[in-house]
């Protein structure tokens, strides 16, 4: 089930929310979210909620063994340690396993026959948020105390809470336990909580979804049948698609949390303003940065011990393996990786040139944006050798054997009206502009309306829906 369902808007969510509201009291509203939540992910395929059912009974058991352990003695380590490699384990078997046998098959030339696991939606997700909940056990961020962390209801909804269980964002036990134990439900809350829920549908529906068409249709073509201007075309298009379906996707989570008295974290921050490399990944999926940073950066020395640069090129590589199952994920990672190194590099030896504030920040943003965009074809096409061929189309290296359409049948009214409205509202105007006044609080509703109404009958209408990251 996706939130940009009709399903979701219209039976789902309508139920959730009545049955969450008239139960009386915390308890028993935590157990209507647990309920709900677990109906959720086994909504399409209920097999797959025994997976994630055994992962939350052994990242709460793991959690009480360490802290019976007396935490960091060597049962608490051992406890620890098992539970990394009881959760990197799953992983890897549902995720990884096929790819890893493929590509040894590959260079040894063993003649497997390599069975295909399907990969449970979500995995990536609520696998972190288990690990981050048994390491910050051990670490005594966080203390197992009675009727807390001893109560399995909290760890459960805490690790599979529907409105972030699928795409994030990341959240950490000790941020969400306050609202676990004692949250406020108000009128404000809740209607900011829809306005947000709605911008992130406008954002899934209206642009992702639009752009994505042209994107797939484009990027999924022969390069023998499209020219430079084609490739451009559908890279710009899925550098707008994959930012819109997955903030979007956020966005409507943060808004369901604030419907359910929860406050979720910002996943995204306008991130293709960058004007590096660095700065991006400030703006870029900011929990899953954040998770590398606080479990894995860090735990390796960061800046102040060991070779800040092998860290550096240990997280990026894991960035992009995280993200799936392919060379052109990790390639994807390391791509980034490189540039950070590099910025890194030229942060400690700048160079002599002295350029004036403006033209150095328009200078910049234009190398991320190149950096970014090419990062995407690799991001999306995955297979190393088409997305090579790919990019010489997009650098006009060799010429087209025969291109069918031309680019503006690509580049219709709908599409560039879509599009141009997507780049502008990449950058942050409501900071800019900082509109206030009665007229502006009516303009608002209306246009909120206006956008629900607009998503609704594109979700009823069309068949093309998908959400991106679902495979991760």
């Amino acid at each position: 089930m996706v939130f940009s369902s009709t399903i979701f808007l219209c039976v789902f969510l309508p139920l959730v929310l009545l049955l969450y509201y008239i139960a009386p009291g915390k308890w028993a509203k935590n157990i209507v979210l647990l309920v709900f939540s677990l109906i959720f992910y086994g909504w399409g395929e209920p097999r797959l909620l025994i997976l994630m059912v055994v992962s939350l009974l052994a990242n709460y058991l793991f959690g009480i063994l360490i802290h019976h352990s007396h935490l960091k003695d060597r049962k608490g380590k051992l406890w620890l340690w098992l539970s990394v490699v009881f959760n990197i384990g799953l992983l890897f078997y549902f995720k990884y396993f096929t790819f890893a046998a493929e590509s040894i098959a590959a260079l040894t030339g063993a003649d497997w026959v390599i069975k295909e696991i399907a990969l449970p939606i979500g995995i990536s997700f609520y696998t972190f948020q288990g690990m981050s909940y048994v390491i910050d056990v051990y670490r005594e961020d966080i203390s197992v105390k009675p009727m807390v962390q001893k109560n399995p209801v909290k760890v459960a909804l805490y690790i599979s809470m529907f409105p972030q269980l699928i795409a994030g964002p990341i959240v950490r036990y000790e941020d969400i336990l306050p609202y676990l134990d004692k949250r406020k439900h108000t009128l404000e809350k809740f209607a900011e909580g829809v306005e947000v829920f709605i911008i992130g549908l406008a954002k899934k529906v209206i642009f992702a979804n639009l752009l994505g068409e042209v994107a797939t249709s484009l990027m999924e073509t022969n390069v023998g049948m499209i020219g430079t201007s084609h490739a451009w075309l559908g890279a710009i298009c899925y550098t707008m698609q994959i930012f819109y379906d997955f903030s979007g996707y956020s966005e409507m989570a943060i808004g369901l949390g604030k419907m359910f008295g929860f406050e979720f974290m910002q996943n995204f921050n306008f991130p293709y303003i960058s004007r590096s490399i660095t700065e991006f990944w400030r703006r870029w999926h900011i929990s899953l940065s954040g998770w590398f940073r606080d479990y894995l950066y860090i735990p390796l020395g960061g800046n102040r011990r060991g070779n800040v640069y092998f860290n550096l090129f240990v997280v990026f590589l894991a960035t992009g393996i995280w993200h799936g199952a392919a060379w052109g994920f990790v390639i994807w990672g390391l791509w980034h990786g490189a540039f950070m190194l590099i910025e890194r590099i030229l942060k400690k030896h700048p160079l002599s040139v002295r350029l004036p504030k403006f033209l150095s920040g328009a200078l910049g943003w234009v190398y991320s944006m190149l950096v970014v965009i090419f990062g995407w074809v690799l991001f999306r096409i995955v297979d190393l050798p088409a997305t090579l061929d790919y990019i010489k189309l997009m650098l006009g290296i060799g010429n087209p054997e025969y291109v069918r359409y031309g680019v503006m049948y690509y580049l219709n009214a709908r599409t560039l009206t879509v599009l141009i409205a997507a780049v502008i509202c990449c950058f942050p105007w409501k900071n800019i502009i900082k509109p206030k006044g009665a007229w502006f609080t009516v303009f608002k509703r209306i246009a909120l309306t206006a956008l629900f109404v607009i998503s609704f009958m594109l979700i009823t209408n069309s068949t093309y829906n998908p959400f991106i990251y679902f495979r991760f």
